[in-house]
């Protein structure tokens, strides 16, 4: 199958695009003007791989790269925003999937594959969770048959979230923002890559929306003490951060790149990030399930 892939150069796209050379397939990787050394050197015999120097927010160059393609996989998405750089949820999330999806039209493709977010609802607080739903509509009213995953937070080799995590769990003690409590049921890259790839040819998958989490949900206290047990550390201190003392601080500083939340990733920390029900997923797809601490063993 010739598959066309936005959002390769990403951590979950490198994990996409590793999967897709290994079960043979043809891609084609979107990548802005420059990005493809991101990808580095790879040997050809397990599948195809085409660069495509194209512009999202060009719909012609997209239909030009897209053409001959059976299917797309549609990766690309921000967590946070840089208005004075246009890059913003509503021209990423939703602008951005709607030249995809015309493109796709055009080109006739039998599948397409969507990263949405766990989270993602029309009456959500957050403007990442709004345009995420956004999005998922453009994909469902597009008349392609589609699939939709939701995913919970992502780890693996290189991620941000658990790494950045470890670097605070390595200091004599750990700040928590609020109590702590508010439940996350992060997923391996590895399963996120089964899935997303078995779902280009799934008959069962056609047309539905996938919670997609670990096999457990997990508090982020306890999501620090896993970490604290991968790095070696016996225990992990920590002291609780009262949200009065941090939302103003938060208000002054989130629009510093190098200050590491925003007030929209804390308000959707706060609301949790766990499945309603992740048991379709497995019973759909033939996945191994991965416990967050067995998966970052490998890799801290």
């Amino acid at each position: 199958m010739k598959v066309f892939l936005t959002g390769a150069t990403g951590f979950v796209g490198k994990g996409m695009l590793a999967r897709l050379r290994e079960e043979g397939h043809d891609v084609v990787c979107l990548v802005r003007p420059g990005s493809e050394t991101k990808l580095g050197c790879h040997d050809e015999a397990a599948g195809k791989i085409t660069y495509a120097a194209k512009d999202l927010f060009h719909p012609d160059s997209l239909h030009e790269a897209m053409a001959g393609c059976d299917a797309v996989i549609h990766l690309v998405g921000i967590i946070r925003e840089q208005p004075k750089k246009g890059v913003t949820f509503p021209r990423i999330h939703i602008e951005g999937t709607k030249n995809v999806v015309e493109a796709a039209k055009q080109a006739g493709v039998s599948r397409f594959v969507h990263m949405s977010a766990l989270g993602a609802r029309e009456n959500a607080t957050s403007a990442y969770h709004k345009t995420k739903y956004e999005a998922e509509q453009i994909v469902i009213a597009s008349g392609i048959p589609f699939v939709i995953f939701r995913p919970s937070v992502i780890f693996g080799p290189g991620d941000e979230f658990v790494n950045m995590l470890a670097d605070l769990v390595r200091l004599p003690v750990t700040p928590v923002l609020g109590s702590g409590a508010y439940p996350l049921q992060p997923v391996a890259r590895e399963t996120v890559a089964d899935v997303f790839v078995q779902a280009l040819s799934s008959p069962s998958a056609a047309n539905q929306i996938f919670e997609t989490g670990g096999p457990e949900a997990i508090t982020y206290e306890h999501i620090l003490d896993h970490i604290g047990a991968a790095v070696g550390k016996r225990s992990v201190r920590k002291i609780h951060i009262p949200l009065s003392l941090m939302k103003p601080v938060i208000n002054i500083m989130e629009g510093f790149p190098f200050f590491p939340i925003t007030n929209t990733q804390l308000t959707m920390l706060l609301e949790g990030n766990a499945c309603k029900d992740s048991e379709p997923l497995y019973t759909t797809f033939d996945t191994p399930k991965i416990e967050f601490r067995q998966g970052i063993s490998q890799y801290l």
